[in-house]
């Protein structure tokens, strides 16, 4: 469904063209992909906009191909029957949902086995999927394009971790640089001779050797990879965190070697079950948090991003064209469930011209949230009334949208809660609403009664919902109606203007214009 309007013009301003329906897109409409890893097996399906696709399907296997591998060469035996198991599954399901061929890679475990191409054989042979096994670099380098497709333009260093190896690649305005690879992946490191001293010094000798390849990188450092993963959920298990979404949640410095040192604190089986976690993953944390706290000394990052995109959504980033790659993800998503679930597609635009004078001097950043959230505004319109407040704000606030940081998700979930309900105390979210500081409260509250009151007014096709203008100088806040729009200033209508004018500690001033 294509949100362009009858005679619109091509031009959008702001709001650009929607892609997924392109025929350059349309073919990315649902995409599978396999990772076959050191330590799991995973198949995702990508479908939606392309851009910005939603998990279709998302299934992960903990076969531990890697286990033994430093003793034995080889892939372990109950890893190796497990992962093949669960290729025949996936290959299955591809099937019954239609998809085209699968795309499957296989990192360190397979490429550095002895019987890694005997594996990859036999997979072809039983089940017809082709596996394609990669190098390190190129690892790292499909890792990046996966941190490219949740950040555009993105620059800083890419650190991904898997069983048994460890990548760094650097981005600069959106394209990949220098790529390396190590052995530093903790299935490995728990085979390392000495013990803890003989470990700590083989990372420090591996990190400083990445850090005279790689050059400088004291930009944003972005961790793809489970058990950063896992590091990170304890990080928030530590600071009592309220916003339990591991894309970009932030660290610093500091707070890795806090957590290192809340992680020695626990009985790991104790804090595994408090930040519910496998028993698998957990295992491997004491290794990677060592690796970590080595990283960032070395590199010395200013902050720390935990990207959940990584080398699957890279194989999507992969089969882009340029023009897809170049748009917004979280604008694209909008767009997409605008066309998908609106009563009426392409009033989102609307929404958004008629309460722009209310951000005339708002930043970019901050305009775009404004637009997604008008792209949003009654995509939940199915919802319970007495719950839709509640569902737009969990929409906003954990569904996979890209390009979000964490205040930007609590406070285009708390735009879209002030578009269906007045109050915000009370809710089961208060305890989300300190991610944002006072400013930042009262500009959501102020965007969502603007949708509220210019909901009201909903139009036909092409259809002039009038024009509000705002001196915040003098606190006047007006609204200016036609003949054709001045029926739907009714009382509900009225009450819900004089509320965005309450917010804005605003006067009124209404008029009839011809």
């Amino acid at each position: 469904m294509d949100v362009i309007r009858e005679g619109a013009a091509q031009d959008h301003g702001p709001f650009g063209r929607a892609l997924f329906d392109d025929p350059s897109a349309r073919r990315l409409a649902r995409v599978g992909v396999v990772d076959i890893g050191s330590n799991s097996v995973r198949l995702v399906v990508f479908d939606g906009a392309a851009r910005s696709p939603a998990y279709f399907y998302n299934e992960k296997i903990m076969c531990g191909l890697g286990a033994g591998m430093a003793e034995s060469g080889v892939l372990n035996p109950e890893g190796r029957r497990r992962a093949l198991s669960a290729l025949r599954r996936f290959q299955y399901l591809a099937r019954g949902m239609d998809l085209p061929p699968l795309t499957a890679v296989a990192t360190a475990a397979v490429r550095d086995a002895a019987d890694g191409a005997d594996f990859c054989h036999q997979v072809l042979r039983e089940t017809g999927l082709q596996i394609h096994v990669i190098d390190g670099e190129e690892e790292a380098r499909l890792s990046a394009q996966g941190v490219l497709l949740g950040w555009p333009g993105s620059y800083g260093l890419i650190c991904d971790i898997g069983g048994s190896s460890m990548e760094l690649a650097e981005i600069n305005d959106g394209q990949v640089g220098k790529c390396v690879t190590s052995p530093l992946g903790p299935l490995k490191l728990r085979d390392i001779e000495g013990g803890a001293k003989g470990r700590k010094a083989h990372i420090k000798a591996v990190i400083d050797r990445l850090q005279q390849e790689m050059g400088p990188q004291s930009n944003r450092l972005f961790l793809v990879g489970g058990s950063w993963r896992a590091i990170a959920r304890i990080d928030m298990d530590r600071r009592g965190y309220p916003l339990h979404v591991l894309h970009e949640y932030r660290m610093t410095t500091s707070a890795v070697r806090e957590t290192a040192k809340y992680i020695e604190g626990w009985d790991l089986d104790e804090l595994r079950s408090r930040c519910s976690l496998s028993a698998s993953r957990m295992a491997l944390v004491p290794y990677a948090i060592e690796v970590l706290k080595r990283l960032v000394q070395t590199f010395r990052p200013k902050d720390i991003a935990i990207s959940s995109y990584g080398i699957r959504e890279g194989l999507l980033y992969e089969q882009m064209p340029q023009q897809l790659r170049d748009r917004d993800p979280l604008i694209e998503a909008c767009l997409f469930a605008e066309a998908k679930d609106a009563r009426l597609p392409g009033f989102g635009r609307d929404l958004y011209e008629f309460i722009l004078p209310l951000f005339a001097n708002a930043r970019p950043a901050k305009l775009r949230l404004v637009q997604a959230a008008c792209l949003l505004h009654d995509v939940s319109w199915r919802a319970h009334p007495d719950y839709r407040a509640e569902t737009c704000f969990d929409n906003a606030t954990r569904a996979n949208l890209g390009g979000l940081a964490h205040w930007e998700r609590v406070f285009l979930g708390l735009a879209l809660l002030h578009r269906y309900k007045n109050k915000r105390t009370g809710t089961r979210f208060d305890e989300l609403l300190p991610i944002l500081d006072e400013k930042e409260l009262r500009e959501a509250e102020i965007l969502g009664k603007a949708m509220r009151f210019g909901a009201m007014l909903w139009m036909s096709e092409g259809g002039h919902i009038g024009e509000l203008g705002w001196r915040p100088k003098k606190k006047v806040l007006s609204l200016r109606l036609s003949d054709g729009a001045w029926p739907l200033y009714g009382e509900v209508a009225e009450a819900r203007f004089l509320s965005l004018a309450s917010s804005l500690d605003a006067t009124v001033d209404v008029k009839l214009v011809g």
